[in-house]
C-alpha cells in the first residue's frame, strides 16, 4: 500500500511539472502553443477560415473585402486583422469595417486595421469590438494590446498598396465607421465610433482629409458620457475643425449632474496642438 501511494504522489508531481513546461512554452510568440501564442499557427488558423470565406461566396470582385484580408494576411505580422464592425443584433452577421470610395478616378479603401503587440498574445474580434471590449483600456495584457489604425489604400490592377496608415488611440470598444463631411469646409472625413463603458457613454475619433484623401489625416476626437462632453465646432474659421470641452459637476450629495461651462479649443498649426485661450496651460493633442 505504501508503495501504490509513493507511486501516485510521482505520478501527480510529474503530470503538472508536464504541465508547467507546456505553459511556459506557449508563451513563446511565433514558435509554440495554440494561435493566441503563436503567430504561425495564427497566419494558419486565419488563412483556414479565410478560404471557407471564399467557398461560401458566389462571385468575386476585383479588390474586394476578401481581396484586402488576403492582402493583411500576406503582408502584415502576425496578429494583425482587418476588423468586423458590431453587430446590431445579436444574430446579424458582422460587416468588415471598410469604406470603398472612388476619388479622382482611383479606387480608394478605408480600413480599420488592429495589430497586435509583440510579446504578447495575439488579439481576437471579440476581445477588441463592443461595449465589453471597451474596458480592455484598464488591463490588457491578459487578452493582449490593440493597437487600431485607420489605413488608406489604393486598389489598381487588383492590386493594393497602402497609401497612409493614423493611429488611433485607443485598445477596444470598436462600434462602427462612418464615412462624412463636415460642412462648415465641405471637408471628407471617416468617424470612428468606440464605445466607451469607462464614460458610460462612446468617443468618435475623426479624422479629416484637410490636405486631400492621399495626404495623412488630420485627428480630432469628440465625445459623450454621462458627465463627458466634446463637440466639433468652427471656432477660428481655419480648414481644421475645432472643438467645444464641456465641464460638468458632480455632486455626489444631491446626485445631480450640472452643466459649469463649455471652453472652446482650436488648432494651432504652429504648436501642433489644440489651445484655447481660456488658459494657456490648457492644450489637448486631438
Amino acid at each position: 500500500m505504501k508503495k501504490i501511494r509513493i507511486l501516485f504522489a510521482f505520478i501527480v508531481i510529474a503530470f503538472f511539472s508536464f504541465s508547467c513546461t507546456s505553459d511556459s512554452n506557449d508563451g513563446n510568440v511565433g514558435t509554440s502553443g495554440d494561435a493566441s501564442h503563436s503567430g504561425t499557427k495564427e497566419k494558419s488558423l486565419r488563412g483556414y477560415n479565410l478560404e471557407q470565406e471564399k467557398k461560401l461566396k458566389q462571385k468575386s470582385v476585383p479588390c474586394d473585402t476578401l481581396s484586402l484580408k488576403q492582402f493583411v494576411l500576406d503582408n502584415y505580422e502576425a496578429g494583425t486583422l482587418l476588423v468586423e464592425m458590431d453587430r446590431t443584433y445579436s444574430y446579424s452577421v458582422p460587416k468588415y469595417a471598410v469604406i470603398y470610395t472612388k476619388q479622382q478616378n482611383k479606387q480608394y479603401v478605408f480600413a480599420v486595421i488592429a495589430k497586435s503587440k509583440p510579446g504578447e498574445r495575439n488579439i481576437e474580434t471579440k476581445n477588441v469590438v463592443g461595449y465589453e471590449s471597451s474596458f480592455i483600456n484598464l488591463d490588457s495584457t491578459k487578452l493582449g494590446t490593440a493597437f487600431f489604425f485607420l489605413t488608406l489604400y489604393q486598389c489598381e490592377n487588383e492590386t493594393f498598396t497602402k497609401v497612409w496608415e493614423s493611429e488611433v488611440p485607443i485598445h477596444g470598444g470598436f462600434n462602427k465607421m462612418t464615412l462624412k463631411k463636415w460642412k462648415s469646409k465641405n471637408t471628407l472625413y471617416v468617424e470612428l465610433n468606440y464605445e466607451e463603458g469607462i464614460i458610460s457613454g462612446f468617443r468618435n475619433y475623426n479624422f479629416f482629409m484637410v490636405d486631400g484623401i492621399d495626404k495623412p489625416p488630420h485627428l480630432l476626437e469628440t465625445y459623450i458620457g454621462i458627465a463627458h462632453k466634446r463637440t466639433m465646432a468652427n471656432v477660428n474659421n481655419d480648414k481644421f475643425p475645432d472643438y467645444y470641452e464641456y465641464r460638468y459637476n458632480d455632486n455626489d450629495s444631491t446626485y445631480r449632474i450640472t452643466l459649469i461651462d463649455s471652453i472652446p479649443f482650436y488648432w494651432s498649426e504652429k504648436k501642433k496642438l489644440y489651445i484655447t485661450d481660456r488658459n494657456s496651460r490648457w492644450w489637448r493633442k486631438y
